[in-house]
């Protein structure tokens, strides 16, 4: 008999409803809560850093209208980081706070145990480089996963000899939802998770039966982004992988209550 899988809940962009995204205090908010991965994205900037932003610009999450990509790392981090982030009480009680976007470097050093999932948001695999050196710098490659919805990408960083997991990309999603299992391997769909909505458009993502394919098929199933904790429930009775959550501090119980479920006796 198969032991059972441990599902893992995963910060979004660390704790974003509580926190700044994608910050230094909101990966420590998710920490503190006790979340099994944090999740990220990064950029590029001008002069080669890689570092930590959902978006290509600055104007969301700063209120900065630049380019990430036509910057240096000194203007980006001029930036702040908590200037639009408004609480959950309707204050920006994070402005003028000296939030800055981070590096990866940052993250990889002050989360040396810690389980990441990276996604790389440009299309061009010129990035692959720069982050692969980056995770072999720190020795972190086993502990990550990445993603890229561009299917260039994650070649590239299969191409490479990756040593973690990665994500299906896009064009790989779409296979899997309308090809026979048999022909996957033929058109070169591989990696280790699966990561997607819990519907696209009027397709259901979260049935059983679904997530028992993608299990014959070796690979794990994490959902984004789930801040109901009845939906989060739901997903792990059917055999969810991951929960990937704005408000780990909200889906946490839901954890803590799953497990003591699955325990023996």
């Amino acid at each position: 008999m198969t032991s059972p899988r441990s599902p893992r809940l995963i910060g979004h962009r660390g704790a974003a409803a509580e926190r700044p995204e994608n910050t230094m205090v909101s990966f420590e908010r998710a920490l503190e809560i006790g979340v099994d991965v944090l999740e990220t994205d990064v950029h590029q900037t001008g002069d080669g850093h890689i570092v930590i932003s959902h978006d290509a610009t600055g104007m969301r999450a700063a209120g900065v209208d630049r380019a990430i990509a036509q910057c240096s790392l000194a203007e980006v981090q001029t930036w702040d980081a908590g200037s639009t982030f408004v609480d959950p009480e309707g204050k920006r009680s994070f402005a003028g706070r000296g939030i800055r976007i981070p590096t990866l470097a940052e993250l990889l050093a002050a989360a040396q145990d810690v389980r990441l999932n990276l996604d790389i948001k440009p299309p061009n695999p010129g990035m692959v480089g720069p982050v692969l050196a980056l995770l072999d710098r720190f020795g972190a490659a086993e502990r990550v996963t990445l993603a890229s919805f561009h299917r260039a990408v994650i070649r590239a960083v299969r191409s490479r000899g990756f040593a973690g997991q990665t994500v299906l990309c896009r064009d790989e999603v779409l296979a899997l939802l309308a090809l026979p299992e048999r022909w996957l391997g033929w058109l070169g769909v591989s990696g280790e998770r699966l990561q997607i909505p819990v519907r696209a458009g009027p397709i259901r993502l979260a049935s059983r039966r679904f997530i028992d394919r993608c299990h014959r098929l070796g690979l794990a199933v994490d959902y984004w982004t789930v801040n109901d904790p009845i939906a989060a429930e739901v997903l792990l009775h059917r055999g969810a992988d991951g929960v990937m959550t704005d408000d780990p501090a909200a889906i946490k119980p839901v954890f803590e209550r799953f497990g003591r479920q699955r325990l023996p006796g």
